[in-house]
């Protein structure tokens, strides 16, 4: 039985499982994989130059014939010349955070863009859809990285209440019984990240992937309640000195040196004294590597099973 819902059918995509488009790590080999199985895969922009940004999609066409998307930081300095990019590239999905997309709004749509920003609560989510948004993420504090207050149970149904366009769920979600909890609160889909950091054809680090694969879980922490931006990490020596600066009162600048090119430290050279190992809750349900294609059939079956009853 396929599980057909307004998102599969909006993205043309065979799964409702969306990849997030995580910064260093949803580059183009993990993208094609997400989307060769069946899923919808994701190139994070993050703060790449536009070039960067562009070459990424060329290389995930090589890769795949599916649909991708790109995830853009609308805070990123460049992220005017990337939305351009995205249209002369002919890339059909768009997730955006940190920050409104409405003044790319037009030009996506003209161009056949389905734009879908993601959100931390209802207002934003409201305001989303005001703006013309294709749909949107409801991401809960579970996941990892950038995080709002809201967990998801609470936040996936408040939000499908108070909007009209279909909502995805994420945060949390790890493998079927997640995926068939999010359709069971309304959503239309999920969008999974940690999960997919131990893919095969994740580029991550191997230490950083065993850093996932051994957590439990109480091994996340959030850094920067002090400063306005939490950020969800495994807990290392960075998030104890990081902590212990904040209670100590540091300003934000002081605090920004600590992590400056801390995510690439963990996912380029394996740093996981020092790097930031972004990852949700979910991290100690995470158990092995397997391929984007493993991970997906099983996350399917799983909820099928649960879903229909078998």
């Amino acid at each position: 039985m396929e599980i057909k819902t307004k998102i599969t059918e909006l993205l043309n995509i065979k799964y409702p499982i969306i990849q997030g488009g995580m910064a260093w790590v949803a580059e183009h080999n993990l993208a094609a994989a997400v989307s060769n199985a069946g899923g919808l895969g994701i190139i994070g922009a993050a703060s790449a130059p536009p070039e960067v940004v562009r070459e990424e999609i060329r290389k995930c066409k090589e890769l795949t014939d599916k649909p991708f998307g790109v995830n853009v930081m609308l805070l990123n300095p460049n992220a005017d010349e990337v939305a351009k990019i995205i249209v002369e590239e002919g890339v059909k999905v768009v997730t955006t955070g940190a920050g409104n997309p409405g003044k790319y709004m037009d030009m996506w749509k003209e161009a056949g863009v389905a734009v879908i920003p993601v959100v931390a609560s209802v207002a934003l989510a409201k305001m989303m859809e005001r703006a013309g948004a294709s749909a949107v993420v409801a991401e809960g504090c579970e996941s990892g990285g950038h995080i709002g207050q809201t967990t998801t149970m609470s936040l996936v149904p408040q939000v499908v209440d108070a909007v009209s366009i279909p909502v995805i769920a994420a945060g949390g979600i790890g493998d079927g019984r997640g995926f068939a909890a999010a359709m069971m609160l309304g959503a239309e889909a999920v969008q999974m990240g940690t999960r997919f950091i131990v893919a095969n054809e994740s580029i991550v680090h191997e230490n950083y992937k065993k850093k996932v694969v051994q957590a439990s879980d109480i091994s996340s922490e959030v850094t920067g309640l002090t400063t306005g931006h939490p950020v969800r990490c495994i807990r290392n020596k960075m998030t104890k000195e990081y902590i212990k600066l904040e209670h100590e009162g540091a300003d934000f600048m002081e605090l920004e040196k600590l992590t400056l090119g801390s995510l690439r430290k963990a996912v380029i050279d394996g740093d996981v004294v020092n790097g930031t190992l972004m990852a949700g809750q979910i991290s100690g349900l995470v158990s092995k590597e397997q391929s984007c294609k493993e991970m997906i059939e099983e996350i399917m079956d799983q909820a099928r099973r649960l879903l229909c009853h078998e």
